[in-house]
């Protein structure tokens, strides 16, 4: 577990505490410790990284600069994926704004999230935060149990906010230094934060370029107290706002509150790293090199002082290469032209643009929109850095692929059926491309920029790809195209008139974190041409509706009228902010009257809700609130305005009946069931056990989409975690008497594909990312199992070699159980038979005292 020094303290990390403090590994323990008298080997569980700087420390080693540090793009600013950058040396790692699908691309590029050491933040937004709690649990899941963040004002109170989520976030312990701590220094380097106050813009131009500032043009969402906002739906959690502060109740000092106008930049100084000492050289020179009397001779000439040796003086410049003083480079977002001013006007950026040599900036990333970037006080600014520094732009005209293996999986099921699986693609910006008056390099993901040991670009990480080779490479698989020959041949004839709604879109079929293959929880239904619904709203659901709609993906947001959370774990609902802010930015892009969305979610969210919206950016006026709660079935509770809401819903998508009912996982969890006017009915499983009131729920359902958490013979784990194994979801189905079942929200432990129960059946099908069913699909679906087996053929059989040797280990734990019980039989008969031959000899005795 890791140390941390005053937690949640103003001057946590202004003179190195937190950024060293977290790195100090472990406390005292068994085994032998990081330091020279705790023996060469590291011990388990302390990061590399951790365990040299501590054997350095503890040596009595000065901590010199690094000697490897670089810049690599995590995101690259496009819509789908926000501005993220990792930063790199061997004694820290640090990440710059955590969008959502930043833990994602780190995971899948294996970028040592486990190693991160703090993270900026350089603006309160969604784009910046939204990917937060995944990072976290992520962290928390691979044992980290503190994190230290710095950033702008009212970053501790989102902290705070996001513990309201149930499980692992609650446990975190999420330390932060306050952005009036000015700077944080650690091992590495030395951070400035320079707080920037812009001026705010008209509601027409926020729009296009920033969706997370909240301004609202006439065709934006109205006042919190329009029928239908959380406000007016929940008065009671507004009355004790008013009680603890009377004076807050306007909406003046609330958008005061939230600091919209203030951003967060970063001057980063890598600390200086002293010349080598050139060992050769001094050994022609007669130094006793090889010889403990070297030693503090390295020391003084590394230091920079001359030494005297046998008579002759001998100088740093003569023994030692040149010290390098240390690059500089700064982070900074200028969200739109409100900010220019204040970057062009301070002061210390000013220090970093004389020319000094001490004071040479290496590189700029610019986290901005073409519209700053066209700004001619924008480019004079950049001007004023020189030729010597290097320009990184983010933003979303930068087109990169930040999940490949995505791309690649969906490019190979192509393959099998290019109607269930179509090709992805990607949004690109329409704005207008800025030409600059300096060279800019336009951002791609894992483009890196070296610092040391030299400065240079190096591109040789950048993703591609490649649909040829992908393709090549399913095709040499064995079997594969027999098996997609036969099945293309044993399909039926598509009916001349299938009904092409509803229609079910799986954006994300994984559980708990993203990972690289599969995102988190969320499926779209297309009821209809013009209205769609989403289940469940995980981290990257945006992104993920970029990549399958493309330019299309405005008019897909605004068609979506209504979002089902099914419950309160991070997984399912942290990807609706960022549904809200930029379907409220899809009705202004395309010119229409702008409509609430409908939130149908279990009241707990509301805390959430109320404190993202009070302190961070104004979401509550996007949604109208709908509780889990009023729809279940016999409810007497229900609001008239509710009751409203209700029937404006059923109206909307021509639904006769939208039902929720509660399940066994969390507290305050929750299934759905919609009826349409024509007669099919969709149910949703959310997460769940086995459970009876959703089996009564979803009774002859056309089509039923149950959670499969985790694979036959993992029952035990199943009950410990509340969710149900692949036969339990379809024994639900069969018991509801289900037309069709889909399996979704699979371990992450099953990548891929997850392993085939006995149950399967011409009724049951599995659910991919970006899969696309509809009614009519049913028959084809299972007969893709074949050529799917194919595809995935090692993936299956290291799967089944995972299980045989747990249950392996299995058997082997209930034989030593046995035989202890049968050890503990044995003896106790032994025992029995022990007291049996002293009975006899005891009579005896007795007779014999008897006698006597």
């Amino acid at each position: 577990m890791w140390r941390l020094a005053r937690v949640l303290r103003p001057g946590l990390a202004g003179r190195g505490g937190a950024g060293r403090a977290m790195a100090e590994g472990p406390g005292p323990g068994p085994g032998p410790g990081p330091g020279p008298g705790g023996g060469s080997r590291r011990p388990r569980g302390v990061p590399r990284h951790v365990w040299a700087r501590e054997r350095r420390r503890g040596a009595g080693a000065a901590l010199g600069g690094p000697s490897t540090v670089y810049a690599q793009v995590v995101a690259a600013g496009g819509r789908d994926a926000g501005a993220s950058v990792f930063v790199f040396s061997e004694f820290n790692r640090y990440l710059f704004n955590c969008g959502e699908g930043a833990q994602r691309a780190m995971q899948e590029h294996r970028l040592k999230i486990s190693h991160l050491d703090c993270v900026f933040l350089s603006r309160l937004a969604w784009a910046n935060v939204g990917g937060l709690p995944g990072m976290i649990l992520t962290l928390k899941a691979m044992g980290l149990q503190r994190c230290v963040f710095l950033g702008p004002p009212k970053l501790q109170n989102y902290l705070k906010a996001i513990r309201l989520f149930p499980g692992p976030l609650k446990r975190m312990d999420l330390a932060m230094q306050l952005h009036t701590e000015l700077e944080y220094k650690d091992e590495t380097m030395t951070v400035h934060q320079i707080p920037l106050i812009g001026k705010p813009l008209d509601a027409e131009s926020m729009f296009p370029q920033s969706p997370g500032l909240s301004a609202q043009g006439e065709n934006g969402p109205k006042g919190d107290t329009e029928p239908g906002s959380p406000r007016a739906a929940h008065p009671s959690l507004d009355e004790g706002k008013g009680r603890e502060s009377p004076k807050e109740t306007g909406d003046e000092q609330k958008r005061a509150s939230r600091h919209p106008d203030l951003v967060m930049a970063f001057l980063c100084k890598i600390h200086p790293r002293k010349g080598k000492f050139l060992a050769v050289k001094a050994q022609e020179m007669g130094l006793p090199v090889g010889t403990p009397a070297i030693l503090p001779i390295i020391t003084a000439l590394k230091n920079g002082e001359s030494i005297t040796f046998e008579g002759r003086e001998l100088s740093p410049e003569e023994l030692c290469t040149p010290t390098d003083p240390g690059p500089v480079f700064i982070v900074l977002e200028c969200p739109h032209e409100g900010f220019v001013d204040a970057v062009c006007e301070n002061e210390t950026f000013r220090r970093y643009q004389e020319g000094l040599p001490e004071n040479q900036v290496a590189m700029v990333i610019h986290m901005t929109p073409e519209s700053v970037l066209r700004d001619s006080r924008y480019q004079q600014w950049l001007e004023r850095f020189g030729p010597g520094t290097q320009h990184l732009v983010l933003n979303e005209k930068c087109s990169a692929v930040h999940n490949p293996r995505s791309y690649k999986i969906q490019t190979q099921l192509n393959l099998i059926h290019p109607e269930i699986f179509p090709l992805l693609t990607t949004y690109q910006s329409k704005e207008e491309e800025a030409v600059c008056s300096v060279p800019i390099v336009r951002g791609e993901c894992l483009l890196k920029y070296q610092f040391r040991p030299q400065q240079e670009w190096q591109r040789d990480a950048v993703t591609v790809c490649d649909h040829d080779a992908f393709v090549a490479e399913a095709l040499d698989l064995p079997d594969f195209q027999a098996r997609v020959k036969e099945c293309k041949e044993s399909l039926p004839a598509v009916p001349e008139k299938m009904d092409a709604y509803p229609e079910i879109v799986f954006l994300g079929t994984g559980s708990a974190i993203p990972m690289k293959i599969r995102n988190v929880s969320s499926t779209l239904v297309n009821i209809s041409s013009t209205q769609s619904l989403l289940l469940d709203c995980g981290e990257g659901t945006f992104g993920q509706l970029c990549r399958h709609y493309g330019d299309q993906v405005d008019q897909k947001l605004c068609n979506i009228a209504a979002v089902f959370v099914s419950h309160m774990h991070t997984d399912h609902h942290s990807g609706l902010m960022n549904i809200l802010m930029e379907r409220r930015r899809a009705f202004a892009s395309l010119g229409q009257a702008f409509s609430p969305l409908f939130l149908v979610a279990p009241e707990q969210i509301m805390p959430w809700l109320y404190e993202y919206h009070n302190h961070c950016e104004e979401i509550l006026r996007d949604i109208k609130m709908v509780t889990s709660q009023s729809l279940v079935k016999g409810c007497e509770n229900i609001k008239p305005k509710v009751k409203g809401f209700v029937s404006s819903l059923l109206e909307i998508y021509d639904l006769a009946e939208f039902q929720t009912c509660e399940v066994q996982h969390c507290k305050n969890a929750f299934a759905c069931s919609m009826i349409h006017k024509s007669g099919w009915k969709i149910v949703y499983s959310g997460d769940t056990m086995p459970c009876m009131a959703l089996v009564k729920m979803g009774k002859n359902a056309t089509l039923l989409i149950h959670e499969a958490t985790l694979e036959d013979g993992m029952e035990k784990e199943a009950i410990e975690k509340t969710h149900s194994t692949t036969s339990q979801a379809i024994q639900t189905g069969m018991k509801m008497n289900a037309e069709f079942i889909m399996l979704n929200h699979f371990s992450q432990r099953y990548a891929k594909i997850p392993l085939f129960s006995e149950d399967f059946s011409e009724k049951v099908g599995i659910a991919f990312d970006h899969m696309r069913v509809r009614f009519g699909d049913f028959p084809t679906i299972p007969k893709l199992i074949p050529p799917l087996k194919a595809l995935f053929a090692d993936d299956i059989v290291e799967m089944e070699e995972r299980k045989e040797k747990r249950e392996q280990r299995l058997l082997k734990e209930a034989a030593i159980v046995l035989d202890k019980l049968a050890g503990g039989e044995n003896e106790e008969t032994q025992c029995q038979k022990r007291k049996q031959a002293k009975s006899p000899q005891e009579v005896s005795n007795k007779k014999l005292k008897t006698v006597n």
